[in-house]
C-alpha cells in the first residue's frame, strides 16, 4: 500500500510541475519579449541623447561665434547712438551688453557718448550684435555666463616648488 502511496504522489508532482511549466511558459516567453524591447528603446534612448548632445554642442557654437567676419565690419559705419539703441533694443545694462560683444562696460559707456570709436575686431562684434534677436542675445549671454562660471571653478594648477 505504500507503494501505491508514493506512485501516486510522484504522479501528482510530475502532473502539478507539468501544470505549473506550461502556466509559466508563455509568462517567460511575454518577460523574454519585454526584455528584449526595453533593451531595444534603451539603444534608441541613447542613440537620441547622442543626437541631443550634438545638436546642442552645435547650437552653443553657433551661438558663441559671430555672425559676420571682420571684412564684412570694414563698410559699415559706427554710430554712438546705434549703440546705445541697440542696447536698449535688447533690454541689456551696459555690463551684460559689454559682455555680449567682449568688451568692458566702460568702453560700452565711452562709445555710447562718443568718447571712442572701437577698433576692427570690436566692431565686427558690434555688427555681428546688429544681426541678433532678444532671446538669442540671452541665449548667448547666459552661455558666455556658464563659461566664465566654468573658467572661475577651475583652481589654478600649482607649480611645485624649488627645493633648498
Amino acid at each position: 500500500m505504500a507503494n501505491l502511496a508514493t506512485t501516486i504522489k510522484e504522479e501528482i508532482q510530475r502532473l502539478a510541475r507539468k501544470e505549473v511549466k506550461a502556466q509559466t511558459g508563455s509568462t517567460k516567453q511575454a518577460v523574454a519579449q519585454y526584455r528584449r524591447e526595453i533593451a531595444k528603446l534603451k539603444r534608441e534612448m541613447k542613440e537620441q541623447e547622442k543626437k541631443i548632445a550634438f545638436l546642442e554642442a552645435q547650437e552653443r557654437k553657433r551661438i558663441g561665434q559671430p555672425k559676420v567676419a571682420e571684412k564684412a565690419a570694414e563698410g559699415v559705419r559706427f554710430s554712438a547712438r546705434s549703440v546705445k539703441a541697440q542696447r536698449d533694443r535688447l533690454g541689456f545694462s551696459a555690463a551684460n551688453y559689454a559682455k555680449l560683444v567682449g568688451v568692458s562696460e566702460l568702453t560700452v559707456y565711452n562709445w555710447e557718448q562718443g568718447k571712442t570709436r572701437p577698433r576692427k575686431e570690436q566692431l565686427a562684434a558690434l555688427v555681428a550684435v546688429r544681426g541678433i534677436g532678444k532671446r538669442e542675445a540671452l541665449a548667448k549671454l547666459e552661455l558666455l555666463k556658464a563659461q566664465e562660471k566654468k573658467a572661475a571653478g577651475k583652481p589654478k594648477k600649482k607649480t611645485p616648488k624649488k627645493a633648498k
